[in-house]
Formats: structure tokens, sequence, C-alpha cells
């Protein structure tokens, strides 16, 4: 049984950075498709960053230059480390995976995680 599960989320003042977690079990981790996306309250769910296997296969324009995604695939875990971050940020975000070909961070997720909440406030 697939298993994502989040953590890192919390408390952090603007400008701060944090690191989420994404530990994954239950299918082929080294080359499966995997993702981050995040909601803030009240809007839709936005992708952010895909990588599959250790390879970035796409990212939002959102990330560019604050957001880094890595895997450790020894581990089976994907992180998100989030910098210079800003109140707009504050979501609660989700590690998601694909079984399927086509690994981007606008393709269709097979597997979700409960997400982990970022809130960003002085």
């Amino acid at each position: 049984q697939v298993r994502l599960v989040e953590s890192g989320g919390g408390s952090v003042q603007p400008g701060g950075s944090v690191t989420l977690s994404c530990s994954a079990s239950g299918f082929t981790e080294n080359t499966a498709c995997m993702a981050w996306f995040r909601q803030v309250p009240g809007k839709r769910r936005e992708g952010l960053i895909a990588m599959h296997g250790s390879s970035l296969t796409s990212y939002a324009d959102i990330v560019a230059g604050r957001f880094t995604a890595s895997k450790d695939n020894a581990n089976n875990t994907m992180y998100l480390q989030l910098n210079n971050l800003k109140p707009e940020d504050t979501a609660t975000y989700y590690c998601a995976a694909r079984s399927r070909p086509g690994c981007t961070y606008v393709a269709a997720m097979d597997y979700w995680g409960e997400g982990t909440l970022v809130t960003v406030t002085s």
C-alpha cells in the first residue's frame, strides 16, 4: 500500500526558512514521480515542483529562487526547502506521487499525503 507522510511544517517568521519532508513507502521510490503541492486557505490546490527519481522535471514560476526540492533515495524521502518565506506562503503543503508516465507539477497524481501546515507570521 502506497503511503506518503509529510512532516516539518510549523510557524515561521517572514524571511525565514523551513524544510519539509515526505516519507514514501509502498512503491518503487527510486523511479516514482513525486511532487509537492500546496493549498492556500480559500484557494485551489496548486502544484509546485515535481521530481522523477532524482531528477527535477518541472516547477511552477513561484518556486524559482525560493523553493528547492531534493530526494534521498536511500531513505525514500523527498524534501522541499522553503526560503525567504512570505505571509502569502501560508498553506498546507502536500506530497504526492504518480505511478503513470508524465511527471510534471501539473499532472494528476495518484497518491497523496495528508499535508503539513506552514504558517508564515510575525
